[in-house]
């Protein structure tokens, strides 16, 4: 019974991760993702920000650019989810991470520097030991 009992679990486990959302795969497209309300079910609505983006990272750089705009506009909400090429863009206060899906693990890309800027996060690590280990300027 066991044996017969794990690979029921495995499938219904695969069953279970193939419902997920997808994120479109189409070439140079950038998307906004409208996920549905909390409570509600259905698929995200993906809207075309930008198309003939080079890479994720253009992207990434469409859908900040856009919410930039709609805070000036008085818009509240400071975190946006995105789509590229099969991947989900989070932005976030805290920079920018990419995930295969919704709610999986997210690759953090960007880092938010001290000013509110995107930069890769080792960037911003070599900038610090740079300025610590720079010689003092002379008194005079």
């Amino acid at each position: 019974m066991r044996v017969l009992l794990i690979p029921a679990v495995a499938v219904l486990a695969l069953a279970a991760c193939e419902s997920a959302p997808k994120a479109p795969r189409e070439a140079g497209v950038c998307y906004s993702v409208q996920p549905p309300k909390q409570g509600e079910k259905g698929a995200p609505q993906f809207h075309v920000v930008a198309t003939d983006q080079p890479q994720i990272e253009f992207c990434a750089a469409r859908l900040e650019e856009m919410r930039l705009r709609f805070l000036r506009m008085g818009g509240s909400n400071r975190e946006i989810i995105g789509a590229y090429q099969g991947q989900y863009i989070f932005i976030e206060r805290r920079g920018v991470s990419f995930s295969q899906s919704l709610d999986g693990v997210r690759f953090m890309a960007l880092a938010r520097t001290g000013d509110g800027r995107l930069a890769i996060p080792g960037a911003i690590q070599r900038d610090i030991d740079a300025a610590s280990a720079a010689p003092a300027a002379p008194a005079g």
